[in-house]
């Protein structure tokens, strides 16, 4: 099956065109030729910018050289209300220090005492859906509210249901309708001091958002100091102490990473369950030996160790994740000037890795639109895992959820498909980029009780 994918653009568009695209949907705003393409240059008058395909060219930014790659500031412009100065968007030391007190959190043994809670929330997203059966849902909204839920019960060790945690779910979702994919001072080179304009709705969202964050981690510091608190994420990411410089994250720098965690654990978690969904809807055969795998490996009480023996669901997600990244573009800067592919790309120039591109690539790929995950079970697929498969990043900077994620996907996929039946409704879903890749309208699904 061909999995739905945006137009693309004519290939020759007026700059203020491309700016207008872009701002509106970042994958519909590119050329078809981009899908064959090693490298692209787009220049306007204030930066250049350098689309990277070449396997080669990703691998030389993303782990040989990082530091001579850092991430660009313009990515950082229009996500600043809600993200202030979170390990998603700092650089040298300053990022380093955050990884060595994050990354502890997210190691193996710590994601196996994350999973009874990531169960009670795949069941309560099970049990929410299993009451609308008969229905035509809105499955979007099913799965930010299932993944949310996952964020704060691993997090927090409350519900989705809570009241804080549900403040902070609706307010991300308003924060979402109303933010672009790019603030103008991602385009345009603005001194600091050179108002961002973000809009008033982003501004309250983002606002609400951080403050009831705050409260949260306010009152876990509480329990922290009394030795009251839960043995969760949380608990480990505030008593984790950098073993270079014997720091901890203060109060705001708690909030800034809480929110990175909720916008990335929750946003790419969500677009990917959704989109797969979507795609087993589309094949009542392929869906139905999903059924049958969760059946035979998910006992009444699912254990930790049952998730790696979900082949064929594991397959599935990644397929999703090849089809529909999270995170459809990454964009890095050149600290000083290199030759790529015989080109000279000078010092500040935009460097731009596409999983969206890369993922769907002609040459990368055997019919890249189609919805396949029998390739990864093959000797081409997996070459072509090895070199052109980067949902998460890659690298020094690689997602540091990236384990989590593919423990959450599989099995809540795995629950929602073994007890419930989806098949589509109305027209396929158009495929669009706003913090992460969506539906422009929604993917709505009839849902039934798997007899």
């Amino acid at each position: 099956m061909i999995a739905p994918k945006p137009a693309s653009r004519p290939d020759k568009v007026s700059l203020l065109r491309y700016l207008r695209l872009f701002r509106a949907d970042i994958l519909s705003a590119q050329p078809a030729r981009l899908y064959r393409a090693w490298m692209a240059e787009f220049r306007t008058p204030f930066f250049r910018s350098y689309l990277c395909n070449d396997p080669e060219l990703i691998d030389r930014v993303l782990n040989e050289r990082p530091a001579d790659f850092p991430k660009s500031d313009r990515v950082r412009e229009g996500l600043l209300p809600l993200l202030g100065r979170s390990v998603f968007v700092t650089n040298g030391e300053e990022w380093a220090r955050q990884r060595r007190i994050i990354d502890p959190a997210f190691a193996g043994g710590r994601l196996h005492q994350s999973f009874p809670a990531m169960l009670g929330a795949a069941e309560a997203a099970r049990d929410r859906m299993a009451a609308r059966a008969g229905t035509v849902v809105e499955v979007e909204e099913e799965t930010s509210h299932a993944a949310a839920d996952v964020i704060f019960r691993t997090l927090f060790s409350i519900p989705i249901e809570h009241e804080i945690a549900s403040g902070v779910f609706h307010a991300f979702r308003r924060y979402q309708r109303a933010q672009p994919l790019l603030n103008l001072a991602a385009f345009l080179p603005l001194p600091r001091w050179v108002p961002r304009f973000h809009r008033p709705g982003i501004r309250r969202a983002a606002r609400e958002i951080r403050g009831l964050i705050a409260r949260l981690t306010t009152g876990r510091a509480a329990e922290i100091a009394v030795g009251t608190a839960p043995d969760d994420l949380a608990t480990k990411i505030m008593t984790t102490v950098d073993p270079e410089t014997g720091d901890r994250f203060d109060a705001s720098e708690m909030v800034d990473q809480v929110a990175i965690f909720f916008l990335a654990g929750h946003e790419t978690s969500a677009s990917a369950l959704a989109w797969a969904l979507y795609l087993l809807a589309t094949d009542s055969e392929l869906q139905a030996r999903v059924a049958a795998e969760a059946r035979e490996v998910l006992s009444e009480k699912p254990v930790f160790a049952d998730v790696a023996r979900l082949k064929l669901t594991r397959d599935v997600f990644r397929e999703v994740l090849r089809l529909y990244p999270p995170v459809p573009m990454m964009v890095r800067e050149a600290r000083c000037p290199v030759r790529f592919r015989d080109r000279a790309v000078p010092r500040g120039a935009q460097i731009v890795i596409s999983p969206w591109h890369v993922h769907r690539h002609e040459r990368l790929w055997d019919q890249p639109d189609d919805f396949n995950p029998g390739r990864w079970r093959s000797p081409e697929g997996r070459d072509s895992a090895r070199r052109a498969f980067l949902p998460f990043s890659s690298g020094p900077r690689v997602c540091p959820g990236a384990g989590f994620a593919m423990i959450e996907g599989p099995l809540l996929l795995a629950l929602l498909v073994r007890d419930l039946e989806f098949s589509t409704e109305g027209s396929p879903p158009v495929p669009v980029a706003h913090l992460t890749v969506r539906s422009q309208a929604g993917i709505l699904l009839r849902v039934a009780l798997r007899q």
